[in-house]
């Protein structure tokens, strides 16, 4: 009469329906499939940690180990590719490739192969000042650039001070001039109805501002700052080149040539690739590179802020560049 109620999987005072066992299953399998899941995940995440790590190690123990062929007479080499920049192809690695090139006792000459659109104006000069440096304390050394694709306004600027250029009839050789590049968006701001709001402290302290109307007096500035710095470029090709310029009122105007017509203009002396200067100029078939190589700690850091860093300077403008 008062015996067990039977139970039917619902709690007590529950509207809820009873759970099934076959319900039951179903749940402790989804949850275990996710609990798989993440553990799926998690391995996958320790996994590329790892090769990262590898990676890593690799690269720097490459960089660490001494440079082949160079127990023997041989030619250097030194390669300058891409955009001239502290945050890319900068002085520093340049220049210090350079200095273990010279030093080496059996380099009988050294390369610098080149194949950059420009850059930075004081990166180029540090590098063209440290040639001219080396080529003084080693006499009895010389060093030759060889152009690839592109040897243009920073690029040439550093190429300026070898003994001798040599390039390909289709090289691009030549754009001697500086520039400055931004945008203007007042007009755009107006029909938007926009206002700009910019405090400063110093009435020119936002020159070129994108966003505010230029100023005739700040622009003459900005142009006059420019021709100082394009000056010193004109300088230093006149003094790394000398007669051996042609006299054309197009050569420091910002043009760019081919290898052939860079040839008749004095830009470049000869023409040759890396093989042909290290054997018929050098005399030294034998090549070591000792170029600077950045590990994948120093490469991956760099790649990502670059990127960041030249949507913002292309957009908001304001730096001098050999491009």
């Amino acid at each position: 009469m008062f015996g067990k109620k039977k139970s039917n999987g619902a709690l007590p005072g529950s509207n809820k329906a009873p759970v099934t066992s076959n319900e039951v299953l179903e749940r402790l399998a989804v949850d275990y499939m996710k609990d798989r899941k993440w553990r799926r995940i998690f391995r996958f995440a320790l996994l590329a940690l790892f090769v990262v790590y590898v990676i890593g190690v690799m690269s720097i123990s490459s960089n660490q180990k001494g440079f082949a062929g160079a127990g023997q007479a041989h030619t250097a080499l030194v390669e300058l590719n891409g955009v001239i920049a502290l945050n890319q192809v900068s002085a520093g690695q340049i220049n210090q490739s350079l200095r273990r090139a010279f030093e080496a006792s059996n380099s009988k000459g050294v390369v610098l192969r080149i194949n950059s659109p420009g850059g930075s104006p004081v990166q180029s000069d540090e590098i063209n000042r440290e040639i001219t440096r080396l080529q003084e304390e080693y006499d009895d050394k010389k060093l030759y650039v060889v152009v690839a694709d592109v040897c243009a306004s920073g690029g040439y600027y550093i190429a300026a001070a070898a003994n001798k250029i040599y390039a390909n009839p289709s090289s691009i050789v030549g754009s001697i001039g500086v520039r400055m590049d931004s945008f203007g968006f007042v007009d755009a701001m107006d029909k938007l109805g926009v206002e700009r709001r910019s405090l400063t402290a110093g009435e020119n302290k936002s020159i070129l501002d994108p966003f505010l109307p230029i100023k005739a007096e700040q622009q003459a500035h900005a142009r006059e700052m420019l021709g100082i710095v394009h000056k010193e470029f004109i300088d230093v090709v006149k003094r790394g080149r000398g007669d051996r310029l042609a006299d054309n009122p197009d050569l420091f105007s910002g043009l760019f040539w081919s290898g052939r017509q860079a040839k008749e203009l004095g830009l470049v002396d000869e023409f040759g690739g890396l093989d042909y200067v290290a054997r018929e100029v050098i005399g030294q078939e034998n090549v070591v590179d000792y170029s600077y190589r950045p590990t994948f700690w120093e490469q991956f850091p760099k790649d990502l802020g670059v990127s960041i860093g030249n949507t913002l300077t292309n957009f908001f403008g304001g730096s001098v560049s050999f491009q």
